[in-house]
């Protein structure tokens, strides 16, 4: 029997939903799968948990490009996970809870804190003269 290529699963989301690119919902996917590493034991992560997981994923495989390469995908914002993650909820692709909602993502953080700040250089200190 051959399984279905995850770009195939990908196809009618797509179609659904063309607000984000193939590499979002990988890189989505990718994200969980990192978060869930981070942990003592595998479980179920929140949406916040997921939120931060992102971040710190994002910031370590794109670096200072990291803000550039999500938009270019179609992630603006926290909600657009989100978005992605009940895309794949409604597709049977992943699981959720009963507490689990799209509101989760709302608020979250902002994408030039989270993305562009940690690669600004620091205020120079100011010298009396």
């Amino acid at each position: 029997m051959k399984h279905p290529h995850i770009d195939d699963l990908l196809e009618p989301i797509l179609k659904k939903d063309p607000r984000y690119t193939a590499d979002a919902y990988h890189f989505v996917r990718e994200g969980l799968d990192h978060t869930v590493r981070k942990l003592d034991k595998p479980r179920h992560v929140s949406g916040r948990e997921l939120l931060d997981g992102m971040r710190e994923y994002a910031l370590q495989e794109f670096g200072p490009v990291s803000k550039r390469v999500l938009s270019e995908w179609g992630i603006h914002e926290c909600i657009d996970f989100g978005n992605i993650v009940f895309n794949l909820v409604n597709e049977g692709l992943l699981g959720k809870t009963d507490e689990d909602s799209i509101e989760d993502f709302m608020g979250g953080y902002d994408f030039n804190e989270a993305f562009i700040k940690p690669f600004r250089p620091a205020e120079p200190i100011a010298c009396p003269v």
